[in-house]
């Protein structure tokens, strides 16, 4: 374990840390905590990204109070959790957390700390800074800020690594990963975030203890894949996940497509996906975790319904139950809530629609309030060669087109619908020997 005998303190001149880019909530925390001679640290991903130089996206404060003490020194506080008790202290819609030290002692019957299989169920056993440093996940998020001489303290060789670029466990990895197995997606997470490799004892399990996953409520793994693969960075975290295996654990059915796929579309749908979504989150362009779950899931989707079509099942009811099949299968892995599964079952379902484009149809599918989305979703399918290019082409006119354009695109557009329909049902022994089994 990357531990030094005694912390390493970093005086105020010899760090870049200025309370000039912490949150003026989180300074009120932290000033008001040590005036009521409690110990108050900015601690974890906020110092951390202090010291890249990066703006932090929350500030959570570390002290020796207890949770109800803290609910005692502000009157704007909540309480919440009973894994881990944590305190809430609200300014409007802004919230710094603050956490008791955590302590270092084993379970039983005199602590707050509970193991089943060796997963933590329950932590709120309190302790002093060293042990609550000790007991976090990595290193580079085990560095504190202390407001009262804006020292930076470092008990488990964090800086080091933070210089090295290196993701760190505190501890065996084996078996801080399953005390809590989302560590495994905290570790590509941050790897992927910072541009850091991962250190090699940190990294050999990652290939071993994805099945861990399964134990984790599928609530808490949506949260996570949220994070990880909506915040910018995610086609790198898609391919990481897959190099360690653990995107099958999640995924298994999008898994068992891409090990298998025809002519690279699968593989090259979801990157392209990804990137597109990546791209439009860094240039502050509205995005929707709708739309990346559709991506993910779009191959066993579109292999199910081709499968009912061949069957003879009508475009809508295949399409229909090919999502409620694999959306059934995924919901128990990754609870994806139905704010987002509803949307991206729709543009799923617009898909067939948009190839309907004689008559009145445009007109009213233009319309719908998943339009854009389903047919950004089309642009995306015809870019990575899995859907006609001219069907995109077409309804990238149609939407900038004159009345008198578009009267004349779906006189067009539905004989050529008509045409390449007939072409089909002369050929149904050809069009079914390529469906995907």
């Amino acid at each position: 374990m990357p531990c030094t005998a005694l912390p390493r303190i970093v005086p105020r001149p010899e760090h870049n840390i200025s309370r000039a880019n912490i949150s003026e909530h989180a300074l009120k925390v932290l000033y008001r905590l040590r005036q009521e001679n409690f110990q108050a640290h900015l601690v974890g991903g906020g110092v951390r990204d202090l010291l890249l130089g990066h703006e932090p996206k929350d500030f959570d404060i570390a002290t020796d109070a207890t949770p109800e003490q803290v609910r005692q020194v502000f009157r704007n506080c909540r309480l919440i959790g009973r894994r881990f008790r944590l305190a809430h202290v609200h300014f409007g819609r802004d919230i710094i957390e603050v956490a008791t030290f955590r302590g270092s002692g084993e379970e039983g019957d005199d602590t707050d700390r509970r193991l089943e299989n060796g997963m933590i169920v329950r932590d709120n056993s309190y302790g002093s800074i060293e042990e609550d440093a000790l007991r976090r996940d990595f290193t580079i998020n085990a560095l504190y800020y202390d407001i009262a001489d804006f020292s930076l303290i470092d008990y488990a060789g964090g800086l080091d690594d933070l210089r090295a670029g290196r993701v760190r466990f505190i501890g065996d990895p084996d078996q801080r990963y399953r005390e809590d197995p989302v560590r495994m997606l905290r570790a590509v997470r941050f790897a992927c975030k910072l541009g850091f490799n991962i250190e090699s004892a940190t990294e050999a399990p990652l290939f071993t203890l994805g099945h861990l996953l399964h134990d984790i409520p599928a609530a808490r793994l949506f949260d996570e894949l949220i994070k990880l693969l909506h915040s910018g960075y995610g086609l790198a975290v898609f391919e990481k996940l897959r190099h360690y295996g653990l995107f099958g654990h999640l995924f298994p059915a999008t898994e068992a497509c891409l090990t298998q796929q025809h002519q690279e579309f699968p593989l090259t749908f979801v990157s392209r996906g990804l990137a597109n979504t990546d791209l439009r989150l860094q240039e502050g362009k509205p995005t929707t975790p709708a739309f990346l779950f559709a991506i993910i899931l779009w191959e066993p989707v579109r292999l199910a319904y081709e499968r009912l079509v061949a069957d003879g099942v009508a475009e809508a009811d295949a399409i229909h139950a090919a999502s409620s099949a694999v959306c059934s299968d995924q919901q128990s892995l990754v609870a994806i809530p139905k704010r987002f599964s509803l949307p991206m079952r729709e543009i799923w379902a617009l898909q067939h629609r948009l190839a309907q484009r004689e008559g009145k149809r445009p007109y009213r599918l233009i319309t719908h309030p998943r339009f854009r989305a389903a047919y950004d979703f089309l642009v995306l399918r015809a870019e990575a060669g899995e859907a006609d290019p001219e069907l995109a082409t077409w309804w990238t006119r149609f939407q900038d087109a004159s009345s008198q354009e578009r009267a004349s695109m779906t006189e067009s557009g539905g004989k050529r619908r008509r045409s390449r329909s007939r072409r089909r049902r002369r050929k149904p022994a050809d069009t079914a020997s390529e469906v995907p089994g």
